[in-house]
Order: C-alpha cells, then sequence, then structure tokens
C-alpha cells in the first residue's frame, strides 16, 4: 500500500498500529498528507471452499511514514486512527535508509513482495551438515514455511523420513 506524493529530504519512521488496523492507519495518514508504505506478501489460506490466496502484512501491525526529521512535523503521526506509536529507542526516533523501503518496494510485484527464489527444491539431493545426521545425504521431499525441508534419507538401509531446517543441510557437492 502506497499513498501520497514523494518529499524531499525527508526520512523514513516506524509506526506500529493497533492489530489489523494498517489500512485504517494509512488512510488516515493520507489525509494528513503523510506518505506511507506497508509492504504486502501473499500467503495462501486453507478454507472450506478451498485454498485461496490474499494479502497480508509483510510487518503485521507495522508500517513506515516519510516525516522530515523535524519533530514538530511527524507529531501528528502520534494522534492518527490507527497509529499505536511511532517505534522509538528511550527518547531517540531511530529513521530508516531510504533505501530499505526502496528495496522493498523494487520486489514488488502486482502489490505483493515477492519472495526470493527457494535455494531448495523437491527432488534435490542435500548433504546435513550439523545435527546428530551430520554428512548423511537425503533426498528433499517437500519444502515448508520457515524454512523447514521434509527429508528422505537412508538409515540402516531404510528409507526414513525426517524433517529439518533449511541452515542444516547443503546442497549436494557444496561444504
Amino acid at each position: 500500500m502506497k499513498t501520497g506524493e514523494s518529499m524531499p529530504k525527508s526520512h523514513w519512521l516506524v509506526v506500529n498500529t493497533h492489530a489489523h488496523r494498517e489500512k485504517l492507519a494509512i488512510e488516515n495518514l493520507q489525509r494528513q498528507n503523510f506518505q506511507s508504505y506497508c509492504p504486502l506478501m501473499r500467503k495462501r489460506l486453507r478454507g472450506r471452499t478451498g485454498p485461496r490466496e490474499v494479502l497480508r502484512p509483510l510487518f503485521p501491525s507495522y508500517l513506515f511514514v516519510r516525516v522530515t526529521p523535524d519533530k514538530s512535523q511527524w507529531r501528528p503521526v502520534l494522534s492518527t486512527y490507527g497509529v499505536r506509536k511511532v517505534v522509538r529507542f528511550g527518547d531517540d526516533v531511530p529513521y530508516l535508509d531510504a533505501r530499505f523501503v526502496e528495496t522493498l518496494q523494487a520486489r514488488e510485484i502486482d502489490g505483493a513482495i515477492v519472495k526470493p527464489r527457494e535455494p531448495y527444491a523437491p527432488g534435490q539431493d542435500i548433504r546435513i551438515v550439523s545435527g546428530p545426521f551430520d554428512g548423511l545425504i537425503a533426498k528433499i521431499i517437500d519444502v515448508r514455511e520457515n524454512d523447514r525441508l521434509v527429508i528422505l534419507m537412508d538409515l540402516l538401509g531404510q528409507s526414513v523420513r525426517g524433517r529439518i531446517h533449511a541452515d542444516q543441510v547443503s546442497p549436494l557437492g557444496a561444504n
């Protein structure tokens, strides 16, 4: 969700919104002529009528607001409907480097952040590099959320199915 016009000599604040109120906060910030950005990602939900894709915030309950560093310029953000608070470290308000937000915006396709290509795919052979099965060769059966892999490995002459985190493996041929 992008709103407003770009402002010269400005920075990005991180704003905490009330739960599920990112859109409300953006609409109210726009009325006050603030540019805001809430990166979205596609998420697949399963329901009674079958799977469907929805857009969800990449950072739930957070959005970015472009402001000038002058405190009096961004103070109205605090009293905006939907906004809970500005993220601070004590009395200091950290500003995001504009390149961070620009990088997120550059990864958007059709209004959603596109996840980088997975380094692992079903059918790929991998080597386990840590844990009790260190050194074993396995085949990836499935790639799950949160970098979890379902693997098939040979233990004592039998094929055994297991789950492992992607940090614990490397592609076959790499060390």
